[in-house]
C-alpha cells in the first residue's frame, strides 16, 4: 500500500475500496482495525524469543494479547507452540499449510512469465524470504528436488550480479532451470536471466478449518462493532 499506509488507505477509500487486508501490520497501532490476525510459523515460532536487535522479534510475546485470531502456519498440530501462546492470549487458534497451486515459466530474456503446465526438472532453487528453509522444505514436500540452492535476505532486490551468480551456480550444480517464488520475481526489477528458464512457484496458505476461521472472524467484527457503538 505504500510507505504511508494511512494516506494510501484514505486514497483507496475515496476510490471506492471498502475492505483492506494489511500485511505485516500488527505494529501499526495508529491504524484502526476490525480484526487482528497473528500468524506464527511453526518451524520458527518465536525466533529464539529475543527482541531486536538481539533477535528478530519486534515485540515481546505478551503482545499476542492484542491478537483476535491466531494462525499457526506450516503445521497441522503444534501443542508446544499452543502452550506458549496460551500463556499470553485466549484468542482462537487455527492451523494453515502452504499448498502448491501451480507455476509460471519465465524464459530467458522474457519480461512476462507464462503459465506452466509442468514443474521444473533438475532445478536450482533460490529465494529472498524471511524463512528460506521453509520454502526449501516445501519444495521437497511437493516433490521438487533442487540440485542446489541459495538464499538471500528477506525482500532482497536482485541485481545483475545476483542473476549472473545464480546462473553460474546453477550450471555448476548441473541444473537445467531455476526455481523461486512469485515474491522473488517481483524483486527482479528489470533484470532477467539469460540462459535458463525460471519457474515461479505459486503458493497459497490454506487454513485447515476454513469455515470455522471465517465464522470466528465475523464474530470478532460483530463484537467490536457492538463495543464501538456502546462506547459512543
Amino acid at each position: 500500500m505504500g510507505a504511508d499506509r494511512f494516506t494510501e488507505g484514505r486514497r483507496l477509500e475515496q476510490a471506492g475500496i471498502d475492505h483492506f487486508v494489511l500485511d505485516d501490520g500488527f505494529q501499526h497501532l495508529q491504524l484502526a482495525r476490525d480484526v487482528d490476525v497473528l500468524l506464527i510459523d511453526a518451524t520458527n515460532p518465536f525466533n529464539g524469543g529475543y527482541l531486536l536487535p538481539a533477535g528478530r522479534l519486534r515485540e515481546p510475546l505478551s503482545a499476542m494479547r492484542r491478537a483476535d485470531l491466531i494462525v499457526i502456519t506450516r503445521s497441522e498440530r503444534a501443542p508446544a507452540v499452543e502452550s506458549i501462546i496460551r500463556r499470553h492470549t485466549k484468542a482462537p487458534i487455527f492451523y494453515a499449510q502452504t499448498e502448491l497451486k501451480g507455476a509460471f515459466r519465465l524464459d530467458p530474456h522474457a519480461l512476462v512469465p507464462d503459465v506452466s503446465d509442468h514443474f521444473p526438472k533438475l532445478p536450482f532453487a533460490f529465494c529472498g524470504l524471511g524463512n528460506p528453509s521453509a520454502f526449501f522444505m516445501d519444495l521437497h514436500r511437493w516433490g521438487i528436488e533442487p540440485v542446489g540452492r541459495l538464499d538471500f535476505p528477506d525482500h532482497h532486490q536482485y541485481s545483475r550480479l545476483d542473476i549472473l551468480r545464480l546462473e553460474q551456480l546453477a550450471k555448476a550444480a548441473g541444473a537445467e532451470s531455476l526455481v523461486c517464488t512469485l515474491k522473488d520475481f517481483a524483486n527482479f526489477g528489470s533484470n532477467r536471466f539469460n540462459e535458463m528458464p525460471v519457474y515461479l512457484i505459486r503458493i497459497e496458505l490454506c487454513v485447515t478449518r476454513e469455515g470455522a476461521f471465517w465464522d470466528a472472524m465475523q464474530s470478532v467484527i460483530a463484537r467490536k462493532r457492538v463495543d464501538s457503538g456502546a462506547a459512543r
